[in-house]
């Protein structure tokens, strides 16, 4: 600021006389204020000082050149540029018409590196803001950088290219998971019915991040390469489970922490409560899966009476009709599915309306989707059941959720 405290001094006798002369005393000293608050580096008093003066004195080249100084000593760069160019608007050919122009010029390339830190400080940037980052980077790198203004140039540029390799990590994880995974999106859903027993009650609305949830319920081969590639012991009947003719039906008779285990070893997780129904039913409310009709054969295997060694289940997927809004398949029927969270019969009064996981401690963890022997009433997407962690069943089995 040396260079302008000399111009001041220069202009400044003149400029009081001449501030003076048009304005009268209070004009001037209020001028003569600005000046001295632009001196001692106070710059919002400047700022104020030289705003309130323009409102009575529009035209004022002096007093737009230095508003912009108190602008540009406040980091406020927008202003700085406008009230640069305001005065050479006024008069090119005044006494600091030179100055005003460089001053401009570099107020200008810092609002520009300003929108692009802007753009980037979100923790979950989207696309459309690091694009209009890089843009505004790009603009202010062509009209020119000092040296400080590089290194801030070079440092959001690092910032933007970390966000844009995180980004296409991200949608190469998406395009990975396509053939396993259905994404749901984030968003809002009703939860609970008043359909079934109190502990589905109330009704209510819940706001889930978006999630990856397998389509398909764990298969016996699936969990044949856990069980190889790990020291956990295999569950009750695997020979029988583990036969040829049964690889592509869902295992069963694996308790909480075994499938807990599981989703571990993939690079997944159990889904929670909320995530689960969500999948299961969407957003427009519906009873079912496929909707609201009664499930049938077409639908879902359900409502058998014997257990056949295994053959009591399909093959998952093999139900095309009975998928849920986003393409995951067997969420009503085939054998129950346990989720993440503890069971506690009154949580829906008190859940958190977004994201909820359930209480922090319990004796029952809960299962979903009822199973191959289930009728109607528990083939519901809010129906919920519980057992006790250690439970082991010929009809409960599990899929893994994933976080983006």
């Amino acid at each position: 600021m040396r260079r302008i405290f000399l111009l001041i001094a220069l202009l400044g006798f003149a400029t009081h006389h001449t501030i003076a002369a048009a304005t009268g005393d209070t004009g001037a000293k209020r001028f003569s204020t600005g000046q001295d608050f632009l001196k001692q580096q106070q710059y919002q008093e400047a700022r104020t000082a030289f705003e309130a003066d323009l409102q009575q004195h529009p035209t004022n080249v002096l007093a737009h050149f230095y508003l912009g100084e108190a602008c540009r000593g406040l980091k406020a760069w927008a202003c700085a540029e406008e009230h640069y160019q305001t005065s050479l608007e006024l008069d090119p050919k005044s006494l600091v018409a030179q100055l005003a122009t460089q001053r401009r010029h570099k107020a200008k390339v810092w609002r520009l590196l300003d929108e692009g830190k802007q753009a980037i400080t979100e923790p979950d940037t989207s696309p459309t803001k690091v694009a209009q980052a890089r843009d505004s980077l790009d603009l202010a790198s062509k009209l020119g950088l000092d040296d400080e203004q590089r290194a801030l140039y070079q440092q959001l540029h690092e910032k933007i290219e970390q966000k844009s390799h995180r980004s296409r990590e991200k949608t190469a994880l998406i395009q990975s998971h396509e053939g396993s995974m259905a994404l749901v999106p984030a968003g809002e859903f009703m939860m609970g019915s008043s359909m079934g027993d109190a502990d589905e009650q109330p009704v209510h609305r819940v706001y889930v991040e978006a999630f990856f949830m397998d389509k398909y319920q764990v298969s016996v081969s699936q969990y044949a390469r856990f069980l190889d590639a790990t020291s956990q012991e295999a569950p009750p009947d695997w020979s029988i489970m583990n036969r040829s003719q049964h690889q592509k039906r869902p295992v069963a008779n694996v308790d909480w922490p075994e499938a807990t285990a599981y989703c571990t070893w993939a690079g997944k997780r159990l889904p929670t409560e909320a995530e689960w129904e969500k999948a299961a039913r969407g957003t427009d409310g519906r009873t079912y899966p496929w909707g609201n009709e009664h499930p049938t054969k077409f639908f879902a295997n359900v409502n058998q009476e014997h257990w056949n060694n295994h053959a009591a289940l399909t093959p998952v997927g093999a139900f095309e009709d009975g998928k849920s809004p986003y393409g995951v398949y067997d969420m009503a029927g085939n054998v129950w599915e346990w989720v993440s969270d503890w069971y506690a019969p009154n949580y829906y009064k008190t859940s958190p309306s977004q994201n909820p996981t359930g209480p922090l401690r319990g004796e029952s963890k809960v299962i979903r989707g009822g199973s191959w022997g289930s009728g109607p009433e528990a083939l519901r997407s809010a129906d919920r059941e519980i057992h006790s962690p250690s439970f082991r069943g010929l009809g409960t089995g599990f899929r893994c959720a994933k976080t983006p």
